[in-house]
């Protein structure tokens, strides 16, 4: 039998702690609590469990929690050095200590340019010449002064790319879009899978498309089928192009200056990140320049400013009242006390439709460990699931789960004020369905309430009796309400930098690396070796049976598919 966790010579101490010991003699009392009778008993409740950042409202006065609940998780997270740890990596200090790496996604937002040193090298004057040269670039393009081969201004922006690379920019161009530009589309290509591709391809002209080909390495297998597929079409295409004509149409960012040169991008348009970005928190960064084209470098410095304001915050808020502490310390709450297994994210804005998304790759990767920093096994639950969609869509789809299910789903509700389409009737409506799910979820229905439902309706006694326990639901579902006055650049920037640190602090109460990902790295492994199988169609190693099972079939598969068409 194959060992498990052989290097592992410990466990990790957090269950044995006075803070964790204290919240689970808590948690004993509290979990009888119901909020119906906490509202009841404080009408103050709302005035004090919510906190006001800027034009963002956080409402977490609908969770199952007290003062004395709020005291010990903030002694949790104390004794989990979250204040150190914070400033450990504002300040550079390599807190990835298996990459051996400092984590500075948020010296890219670093508006007040104060320096920030790695290895006794200021950074802010790399980062600032980084953007100067992207404002130069993108200036050209949205101005219509970068011409294509055929003499043509882009009208079409295509990033290849893939996770961090894909999602970050994707989600920001979709929240921002009524600040893009009027005549350029963007169109984001991430699955190796050809259907995306080809059927993105099949809606442009070569003349007027610029490509942004994304990958720190350049190697990333996926991004490059893409971009290679890409080249192939564009060289083909009916147009007189050459390979020169490239440099015209496709830009990189990347660290590897050969590989891309090699591909035919003139070196001048590559645009750089450095390893201290990691890529679920790279949106800042050169990864933001299919963002920067389609919205303006004044809209993307607005979204910098945005996260760097929160950034302000949580460096320097007392733990009560930072709004990414509190949201981190009620996750863990209900997943390491309440043993709540994900937790949704609900926006009821259209335009924030891939911020669930975005926000899965940046929690489940990071902070989906069962080893702590130190190399001891976790014996604590560790990174919930996350999951969600627009929220007035999952209220006709997955909400009866969250009403009546059998398991606890904290959930987080984002709403805007103020929308970009102002259709009041419109608003009102889905205003109205956003307070009501709240509420909803926390009141639930008493049989005495339904009872008096049914008896209104005109429906027969023995009727109802029996529709009673299908219609009764408990309640006591904890939520967060996080309300926009309106989705701006800085409203956004804002609001993924309060989920980063979100992130950060729980990484630092489980004491996990939130910044490595070796999780992903077998799965790529063995890909290369099975690739070598299928496309030399040899046995070359050797699997268990299922997976042997599953390559043979797709051969067979394969090989018959072949024959029809010859034939």
């Amino acid at each position: 039998m194959r060992p498990l966790r052989v290097i592992l010579n410990a466990k990790s101490p957090l269950i044995n702690t006075p803070a964790w010991l204290a919240l689970l003699e808590h948690y004993k009392k509290a979990k009888k609590l119901h909020m119906v009778d906490l509202f009841e008993k404080d009408p103050e409740r709302f005035k004090r469990y919510s906190l006001q950042f800027n034009d963002m409202l956080l409402d977490y006065s609908k969770n199952r929690i007290t003062d004395e609940t709020l005291t010990l998780l903030f002694d949790l997270a104390r004794q989990a050095k979250v204040e150190e740890s914070r400033d450990s990596m504002f300040n550079g200090e390599k807190i990835n200590n298996t990459e051996g790496r400092a984590v500075l996604h948020t010296a890219l937002r670093n508006r007040s340019n104060t320096p920030v040193f790695v290895d006794d090298e200021n950074v802010m004057p790399k980062i600032n010449a980084e953007l100067e040269k992207m404002q130069i670039f993108t200036n050209k393009v949205r101005s219509g002064q970068w011409l294509g081969y055929a003499g043509l201004p882009i009208t079409h922006i295509v990033n290849i790319g893939i996770g961090g690379s894909d999602l970050g920019p994707s989600m920001v161009c979709r929240a921002l879009k009524p600040y893009a530009h009027p005549s350029l589309k963007v169109s984001f290509v991430s699955n190796v899978d050809a259907t995306q591709i080809e059927q993105t391809l099949s809606k442009l002209r070569p003349e007027t498309t610029l490509f942004v080909i994304s990958s720190k390495t350049f190697t990333t297998q996926e991004t490059i089928t893409n971009a290679n597929t890409a080249k192939e079409w564009f060289l083909t295409g009916p147009g007189k192009v050459t390979n020169d004509d490239i440099a015209k149409h496709f830009v990189a960012v990347s660290t590897n200056k050969e590989a891309v040169e090699k591909f035919g991008i003139d070196s001048a348009n590559m645009f750089r990140f450095w390893d201290w970005v990691g890529g679920r928190y790279s949106l800042w960064s050169a990864i933001g320049l299919s963002s920067i084209l389609y919205l303006g470098m004044d809209n993307f410095i607005k979204l910098l400013e945005g996260a760097h304001a929160m950034d302000n915050h949580f460096r320097t808020e007392p733990l009560e009242t930072n709004m990414p502490v509190i949201l981190a310390m009620l996750g863990i709450w209900y997943g390491n006390f309440f043993h709540a297994e994900s937790s949704a994210v609900l926006p009821y804005d259209h335009n924030l439709r891939l911020l669930p998304a975005y926000l899965e790759q940046a929690d489940m990767e990071s902070n989906g460990k069962s080893v702590d920093k130190d190399g001891r096994q976790t014996t604590y639950s560790t990174g919930k699931i996350i999951w969600g969609a627009e929220g007035i869509n999952g209220q006709h789809a997955f909400y009866q789960l969250l009403h009546q299910g059998t398991r606890l789903i904290p959930t987080d509700f984002i709403a805007s004020i103020i929308s970009h389409h102002c259709d009041e009737t419109h608003c009102n409506i889905l205003t109205s369905n956003f307070l009501a799910q709240t509420e909803a979820l926390m009141r639930g229905r008493s049989m005495e309430e339904t009872r008096e439902q049914l008896k209104e309706a005109g429906i027969e006694l023995h009727k109802a009796e029996k529709r009673l326990p299908h219609m009764f639901f408990e309640g006591n579902q904890p939520s967060n309400s996080i309300v926009l006055k309106k989705l701006t650049p800085h409203a956004l920037g804002s609001l993924i930098a309060m989920y980063e640190h979100k992130i950060f602090v729980q990484g630092c109460v489980w004491n996990l690396n939130s910044y490595d990902q070796w999780g992903v790295e077998l799965g790529k492994n063995l890909t290369k070796k099975i690739l070598e199988e299928i496309e030399t169609n040899d046995d070359l190693y050797e699997h268990d049976s299922s997976t042997q099972g599953l390559l043979d079939w797709f051969r067979k598969c394969r090989k018959e598919e072949q024959n029809k068409q010859n034939n």
